[in-house]
Order: structure tokens, then C-alpha cells, then sequence
């Protein structure tokens, strides 16, 4: 039986949710698996179809998410859903709701000096979302984040003194995976638009942690 998956973009345009779905849906059809998009998020509210779901990613930044929504995507992963995703699509989804945060992991708060060069470091070279991957290299924002230390992080960033000299030094986490009731949450800061994921160790990284976060 083949797995099942939703896609969920929307929110601010500017992350281009719909060009990376379009990346994502297609890596997933060809591993044999069902694909669901919506551009809605009261998919969340139907119980009954939530839970034939084996994994949930979202792409839905800066935007609100009511109680009762929220409330079904929550309940979906907490008995078995995975939920990965990636950047603000995750985790600048809805900065008011701090039970959905709590499941992230951590919450977007600044990319000191916006669009600019900095290294991924890899710092667990035997899970599976990271085996085989070197340090590399990005062009793009440099996610500072309020981070669960819950968290299992497989890859970090640096924060160097250019743009916050306060900041010079901080070690912070860019890919991790953790747990929610019995669903497996994946994320990572990667992806601020869709060439961001031109980079091949961006893109395998998402690609790898959709498969791990599956049910």
C-alpha cells in the first residue's frame, strides 16, 4: 500500500511556496507515494481525511491558523503523521500559536543581514536525513532561530560579527528532527525561495527528511 502525503503552501508569496512544492511533489510521487496539495488550511479540519495521511509538509508562512485548525493538524500528528518541512514555510508558519511552535521546535526571529553567504556544517554524519552529506555552502538568509533543546540536530549553522556583533560565534541549528506525541516533525532553515534548493545538499536534505518523518 502506497504512502500518503499532503502538501499544504501558502501565505506570503515571497518564500514561493507554490514553485517548491512543485520541486518536492513530484520527488515523492516517484518514491510510490500518493501526493495531496491544498492551498487551504482548513484540510487540517477534517478529521477523517487527516488521518490517512502518513506525512504533512507545509509551506505557509507569516499568516494565521484558527483554533480549530490548528487543533486538527496538531491531533494528526500526535497520532502518527510525520510533519516536515522547511524555513519560514515551518517555522514562521504562525508566530501567535505556541503549541504549534512547541511541536516545531523553534521559531524564526531574524536572518541578520538578509540575503547573504554562510556554511551549513553537518554535524551528525550517521542519521539517515545527513549520512554521506559534506559541509556546504549557501547564498541566502541565515535563519536565527528560538530553538527547542529537545531537539536532535544534525546539521548547524554559524553566526559570525558583520551584522549583529552580539551575535558573533553563536552556534545554531539548521537541520534537526524531533518528536510529537507518536508523529516525527523534521525541519530545517534551508529554502528561503525555490534556487536555494539548486543547492543538491539543500534539496536531498528535505528530500530525506520527508521520507524519515513518514508514518
Amino acid at each position: 500500500m502506497s504512502k500518503k502525503s499532503l502538501f499544504v503552501w501558502g501565505g506570503w508569496s515571497g518564500h514561493e511556496p507554490e514553485q517548491c512544492v512543485a520541486i518536492f511533489a513530484p520527488l515523492l510521487r516517484e518514491a510510490g507515494y500518493e501526493v495531496d496539495v491544498e492551498t487551504s488550511l482548513d484540510v487540517y479540519t477534517d478529521a477523517a481525511r487527516m488521518a490517512t495521511y502518513d506525512v504533512i509538509t507545509q509551506v505557509y508562512t507569516m499568516s494565521t491558523i484558527s483554533k480549530e485548525q490548528e487543533k486538527g493538524l496538531l491531533d494528526a500528528i500526535r497520532a502518527g503523521a510525520g510533519f516536515a518541512g522547511w524555513h519560514g514555510g515551518m517555522a514562521d508558519a504562525f508566530r501567535n500559536n505556541t503549541e504549534y511552535q512547541f511541536m516545531v521546535g523553534g521559531q524564526w526571529v531574524a536572518h541578520p543581514g538578509n540575503i547573504i553567504d554562510y556554511t551549513v556544517q553537518i554535524t551528525n554524519h550517521d542519521d539517515p536525513i545527513t549520512a554521506g552529506l559534506n559541509d556546504f555552502a549557501m547564498h541566502s538568509e541565515q535563519y536565527y532561530m528560538h530553538i527547542d533543546p529537545g531537539n536532535e540536530v544534525l546539521a548547524t549553522t554559524t553566526f559570525d560579527t558583520r551584522y549583529c556583533d552580539w551575535i558573533g560565534g553563536t552556534v545554531m541549528p539548521v537541520v534537526w528532527k524531533r518528536r510529537w506525541g507518536k508523529g516525527k516533525v523534521f525541519y530545517t532553515g534551508l529554502g528561503h525561495v525555490a534556487k536555494d534548493f539548486d543547492v543538491p545538499e539543500a534539496k536531498e536534505i528535505v528530500r530525506r527528511g520527508i521520507l524519515w518523518a513518514t508514518r
